[in-house]
């Protein structure tokens, strides 16, 4: 019998059976911005039924359980067989097949596909950040595959496709397949150049025999792969199919799984091509060129996947805060408190508006706003992602005790939140890339023509852009703070952004908080004479 020191008071219930894309304001108002008129009513009423579906509690259950349920390598039948399966919950399946059916791998070609992929891959980030990664590189594969006209009129239909199929065959045979990629080795990591996988030519013109491993190799049950190898003229690009067209299996060799820190639903393996068969992609000698479109649209996607994660843990903070009483009020009408989910709530906002805005250059296609993308993409990676962990990590202390338990949902979105800064090329290569774009008068002019949109608006903003102005006309030993300025870059192209679509009182208190300075370096230190009200109501996600 329970007694009555058993009855439980003061608890928060569940976030669950919510809108979470008409809950998300700063996600719903850049989509109506973004959208073409003609795109837009049918681009809410797709992503109004996804945000239904992310938020019920039967996805977040599968989210949960392909979760705790990791993959398991079988490299052997039971008769001794070698066949390198990775064998998943039926959960991840369930998540993988709505991911692709949401068209989360069908950007490419209709209107307004990037804004509404955008939109739709940071809410199914909330759901499970595992799943992203196969429908992320599969998306990210079209533009490389796109180098070899033939190769893209075979695959990309495939590709694009709306349906999931699971099975081991091949991909001729599927009405839907799904890529992943294999550039890093144990001896080169970011550095691809230093590769070793060998690529030796076969009778049959564009196909090569490769010879070596790949130290990470996501989504190893994917159909195909683009690798990097060494051919006689230089390191290539490679399509590796993972079953062949007589419907034998292709030497892919699954030598171990990760233990990683998160994205515990997804296989990351080692994998090892001994006579592996594979087709070029893009000329001999143009691996980095070939690929460097894929590279692009997934860094484009750890920027979307980390403001997935910080809206979430932001939604889960103040929803909890909303319901929690403490010292004779709610949490969430506590001055201090107040700070704090506010603080958190601009970071969360900063990064999904300047997330979709280049999900809409993409759309655009025009030379400005590929030259925008150029210098933004590797910028708003480097910060982006870099500004996950400590949200995810501040969100679950508002939490308490109870964000420190596992069935808060809290410490599975701190383990995934370092994730996106790593991969793809951590800190320092995103800083070097955005260095190699300000060799482009263009990229720098199309650069300062967007933030320029929103001078005269904030006078911390213009003086923000006075002094990175200032940084940039002496790039002498610029190197050594490629960090500092790639970070200005992208909280000034934040701020510009904001000032001009956000409403006055987040606009405000960014350009205090990030851009005048009047700010401490933890969250929860903004002016409390800002209008911290409106930005936690807005924040709110309201079941």
């Amino acid at each position: 019998m329970a007694g009555s020191t058993h009855t439980v008071t003061n608890q928060a219930p569940p976030l669950v059976q919510y809108d979470v894309f008409g809950s998300d304001r700063a996600l719903l108002e850049a989509v109506e911005r973004h959208l073409a008129p003609e795109a837009r009513e049918d681009g809410l009423a797709e992503l109004s039924a996804l945000g239904r579906t992310c938020g019920s509690a039967q996805v977040r259950e599968w989210g949960v359980q392909a979760d705790e349920n990791p993959p398991r390598l079988r490299t052997h039948d039971r008769y001794g067989h070698r066949i390198d399966e990775v064998d998943f919950h039926p959960a991840w399946h369930r998540l993988l097949g709505k991911g692709v059916s949401a068209g989360l791998t069908a950007a490419w070609g209709r209107p307004g596909g990037h804004v509404r992929r955008a939109a739709a891959f940071l809410m199914w980030t909330q759901v499970d950040a595992g799943t992203c990664c196969p429908l992320s590189m599969t998306h990210a594969a079209v533009p490389a595959l796109r180098a070899d006209p033939a190769l893209a009129a075979e695959w990309e239909p495939r590709l694009t496709s709306v349906i999931y199929d699971r099975a081991l065959r091949p991909a001729g045979q599927k009405p839907g397949a799904l890529f992943g990629m294999g550039m890093t080795e144990k001896q080169g990591g970011s550095d691809v150049r230093a590769n070793t996988t060998a690529a030796r030519p076969l009778a049959e013109d564009g196909t090569y025999a490769l010879t070596g491993h790949k130290w990470f190799c996501s989504a190893p049950m994917s159909d195909a792969f683009l690798v990097l190898a060494q051919a006689p003229g230089g390191l290539t690009c490679f399509l590796v199919p993972r079953v062949l067209e007589d419907g034998s299996r292709n030497v892919f060799a699954l030598q171990r799984l990760k233990d990683k820190l998160g994205n515990r639903s997804n296989a990351s393996a080692e994998v090892e091509f001994d006579g592996t068969w594979a087709r070029r992609v893009g000329e001999e000698g143009s691996g980095v060129r070939t690929i460097i479109g894929m590279v692009a649209a997934t860094r484009l996607d750890c920027v979307l996947g980390s403001a997935g994660l910080m809206r979430q843990a932001v939604a889960q903070a103040v929803h909890h805060c909303a319901h929690r009483e403490a010292f004779g009020g709610k949490l969430l009408d506590k001055p201090l408190m107040r700070n704090v989910l506010a603080d958190l709530a601009l970071e969360s906002e900063a990064a999904t508006t300047l997330g979709l805005r280049l999900a809409a250059a993409y759309d655009d296609g025009g030379e400005q706003e590929r030259a925008l993308l150029r210098i933004a993409v590797p910028a708003a990676k480097y910060w982006v992602t870099k500004r996950c962990a400590p949200v995810a990590v501040e969100a679950a202390e508002c939490l308490g005790g109870n964000g420190y338990v596992e069935e808060s949902g809290m410490p599975r979105l701190v383990r995934e939140s370092p994730l996106n800064s790593i991969w793809e090329g951590a800190g320092n290569v995103q800083a070097l890339d955005v260095l190699r774009a300000l060799r482009d008068p263009a990229t720098l002019d199309a650069y300062l023509r967007e933030v320029g949109r929103a001078r005269g608006a904030d006078h911390r903003l213009d003086a923000a852009i006075k002094g990175l102005l200032t940084e940039l006309a002496d790039l002498e030993g610029v190197e050594g703070r490629a960090r500092r300025l790639t970070e200005r870059l992208a909280l000034v192209l934040q701020g510009s952004l904001l000032v001009r679509y956000a409403p006055p009182e987040v606009a405000d208190a960014f350009c205090a908080g990030r851009l005048g300075g009047d700010a401490g370096t933890a969250f929860g230190t903004l002016p409390p004479t800002l209008d911290l009200t409106t930005i936690t109501t807005r924040a709110h996600p309201t079941p």
